[in-house]
C-alpha cells in the first residue's frame, strides 16, 4: 500500500497540489488522469521520492518494494538489455554481480565461500534462478525477439528501449508499480499483451495514461486530478466519466431547485416584509433564505479543442491506386508488393508491429518517398493533407505560430488565421510564442490546425495521437469520425482505431498486406487473424526453445 498524507506541493506562489489525501490499496490498479499540466506526471514522482513536497509526506508498507517506468531512454545504453530488465530488482541484481565478482577470484577464501553461501540463500529465495527466463517472458510478450535480449541497449531503437524499460518496472513484481505513460510508443499487440499482464497483476498499479481503451480495460479506480485535488472514483475510465457527469448535472439541478426557491422566498418577502400581519412570516422566511448556500461548481480545468476537417471539393470515385509497390530500407524489404485500391468512403487504419513499414508507405504516398518498385495515383478531385510522425522539421525556424500557420493558409489573413489557431487552444498571445520553443502536444495542435486549414479531402495521419491529452484525442477522433472524407492512419489507441475506421490493413513483418474491411473489433477476432498470430507465436516458443 501506498498513501499520501496531506500532500501540498507549491511551484512558486501556484499551489500545484494543496492537501491531497489519498491510499492506494493492493490488488487494484488506478488510473491518474487530469488536463495538461495537471501534475500527474509530477504526482508519480512524489511517489516515487523523485520530487520532495512542499507539505506532507507519502507512506509506503514497510518492505514493499516500488518499481517506475524510467522516461530515459539512453540511462542504460551501456548494459545489456538482460542486465537492465534484470535491475529493475536491484537488490537481485547486486546480488547476481556480487556473486559473479566472488566466483571470479583466483585465491578463493573461507571468508568469500561463507559470503557466497549467504549470497545463495538469498538468491535462491527471491528466485533468482529464474530471473534471466522471467526477464526473456517479459521482452517477448512485449515483442523484443529472443535475438536481441543480450544486445547493448544503444544498439536499440527507440521503439525498442521502451519496451525494454517497460520490461524493467515489470520485473520481479513489484509491490508498487508506476507506470507513466506506458503505451506510448507501443504496438497494438504489445498494448493488448500489457493490458493482460496488468488484469493479472495482484499488487498495486498506478497509471497515467491518454488511451481510453487501456484505462477501462484495466482499471479498478480513477483518481481524477483536477484545480489541485485529487477525487477517487471507483471503476474505469468510463465509469469515472458518466459518474462525474451525473455528479455535476445533480448539482446543477439541485442548485436549480435552491434558485427557485430563493426566488419564491424573496417574492414573498418583498411582498409581506411591510405588512403586520404577515411580519412574523417574512421574518421567518428571512431566516430560511440566510440558510440556503448553492453548490460551487467549478468549471473543469480541462479544455477541449475544436477540431473540424472540412474538404473544399467533394471526392470523387476514384480515390487513390496503389499498384505494386515494393521499398527496401537499410537492407530490409519493408514492403513487398503492395497494392490496394482506396474507395471514396474508406477510413484505413493501418495497424501491426510494423512501424518502419507504416511509415514508409505514408511518405510515399505523401510524395516524399520514392518507391523501388511499383507505382500509385490519386485520382484528380482529390488533395492531400499529410501528419508525419516526426515532425521536427516542420519547426525548425523563427517564425511565431500566426506566421508559420499562415504560410499554409489560402486566406492571408490574420483574423482568418487565429480563428483556426483559437480553435486549437491557442489563444490571445500564444500565436506569437516561436514554433521552436512548442511542447509535444503543441506541435501536434499546430500540424492539425494546418491540415484543417488546407481543405484536403483525403488525410493520411502517422501516430497523431502522441503527445496529445485525452481531451485532444477525443476532440479528434470526433472530427476524423465526422470527416466526410478519406482518411488513412496508424494509430495506437485502440478505442481511436476502432471508432473511426471502417477498413483494416496490416503490413506484415515480410511486408506483405492483410486488407480487411471491417472494424478493429471484428478484424482481431477474425480466423485470419487467430491463425497469424498462433505461428507467431508459435514461432517465438520455437526460438526460446
Amino acid at each position: 500500500m501506498i498513501s499520501a498524507n496531506n500532500v501540498t506541493l507549491r511551484l512558486g506562489k501556484k499551489a500545484l497540489f494543496e492537501d491531497v489525501n489519498i491510499k492506494f490499496t493492493e490488488g487494484n490498479c488506478y488510473g491518474l488522469i487530469g488536463a495538461n499540466g495537471a501534475g500527474k506526471s509530477t504526482f508519480l514522482k512524489i511517489l516515487s521520492g523523485q520530487l520532495e513536497t512542499t507539505n506532507g509526506d507519502i507512506v509506503i508498507t514497510p518492505g514493499q518494494r516500488l518499481s517506475v517506468l524510467e522516461q530515459d531512454h539512453f540511462k542504460y545504453d551501456e548494459y545489456t538489455v538482460m542486465d537492465t530488465v534484470i535491475m529493475g530488482n536491484s537488490r537481485l541484481y547486486e546480488i547476481m554481480k556480487e556473486k559473479d565478482a566472488i566466483y571470479a577470484k583466483e585465491d578463493f577464501t573461507d571468508e568469500d565461500g561463507i559470503r557466497a553461501s549467504e549470497l545463495e540463500a538469498e538468491f535462491a529465495e527471491m528466485d533468482g534462478w529464474n530471473a534471466e527466463s522471467d526477464a526473456a517472458t517479459l521482452l517477448n510478450g512485449l515483442g523484443i525477439d529472443t535475438d536481441l535480449h543480450y544486445s547493448m541497449m544503444r544498439d536499440l531503437n527507440g521503439s525498442e528501449k521502451v519496451k525494454v524499460l517497460l520490461a524493467r518496472a515489470l520485473f520481479g513484481n513489484p509491490d508498487i508499480l508506476l507506470l507513466d505513460e506506458p503505451t506510448n510508443h507501443l504496438d497494438l499487440d504489445a498494448i493488448a499483451w500489457l493490458e493482460e499482464f496488468l488484469i493479472n497483476f495482484e499488487n498495486t498499479v498506478i497509471v497515467v495514461s491518454h488511451d481510453r481503451y487501456f484505462l477501462n480495460k484495466v482499471c479498478t479506480h480513477i483518481a481524477d486530478i483536477d484545480y489541485g485535488k485529487i477525487t477517487l472514483y471507483a471503476g474505469n475510465y468510463d465509469f469515472w466519466y458518466e459518474s462525474s457527469q451525473l455528479l455535476i448535472k445533480q448539482m446543477k439541478e439541485a442548485n436549480r431547485k435552491k434558485e427557485e426557491k430563493i426566488k419564491e422566498l424573496q417574492e414573498f418577502i418583498s411582498r409581506f416584509s411591510a405588512n403586520a400581519s404577515k411580519s412574523k412570516q417574512a421574518t421567518s422566511r428571512k431566516r430560511a433564505l440566510e440558510k440556503i448556500q448553492l453548490d460551487d461548481i467549478k468549471p473543469s480545468s480541462r479544455k477541449y479543442p475544436y477540431i473540424d476537417f472540412r474538404p473544399d471539393r467533394e471526392i470523387g470515385n476514384e480515390v487513390l491506386t496503389v499498384d505494386g509497390i515494393s521499398k527496401t530500407v537499410n537492407g530490409v524489404k519493408v514492403l513487398n508488393n503492395i497494392s490496394f485500391i482506396v474507395g471514396h468512403n474508406d477510413k484505413i487504419a493501418f495497424v501491426g508491429s510494423n512501424e518502419l513499414a507504416k511509415t514508409t508507405l505514408f511518405q510515399i504516398l505523401a510524395g516524399e518517398l520514392e518507391p523501388d518498385e511499383g507505382t500509385y495515383k490519386w485520382g484528380i478531385t482529390t488533395s492531400q493533407a499529410y501528419f508525419p510522425k516526426d515532425p521536427a522539421a516542420e519547426f525548425d525556424n523563427d517564425d511565431t505560430i500566426a506566421d508559420w500557420l499562415t504560410g499554409y493558409s489560402p486566406v492571408k489573413d490574420a483574423t482568418y488565421v487565429r480563428g483556426f489557431l483559437g480553435r486549437m487552444l491557442f489563444a490571445g498571445e500564444d500565436g506569437v510564442k516561436k514554433v521552436k520553443v512548442l511542447s509535444g502536444g503543441e506541435k501536434v495542435r499546430c500540424l492539425l490546425s494546418k491540415m484543417m486549414i488546407s481543405g484536403a479531402n483525403c488525410l493520411i495521419l502517422d501516430e497523431p495521437t502522441n503527445h496529445l491529452d485525452m481531451e485532444s484525442i477525443t476532440a479528434l477522433n470526433n472530427g476524423l469520425i465526422k470527416f466526410p472524407g478519406v482518411a488513412l492512419f496508424a494509430c495506437h489507441d485502440h478505442q481511436f482505431v476502432q471508432t473511426t475506421a471502417n477498413r483494416i490493413m496490416e503490413i506484415l513483418p515480410d511486408g506483405s498486406l492483410i486488407d480487411k474491411i471491417t472494424t478493429y473489433d471484428e478484424y482481431l477476432e477474425s480466423d485470419e487473424m487467430a491463425r497469424k498470430r498462433t505461428v507467431y507465436t508459435a514461432d517465438r516458443e520455437g526460438d526460446e526453445d
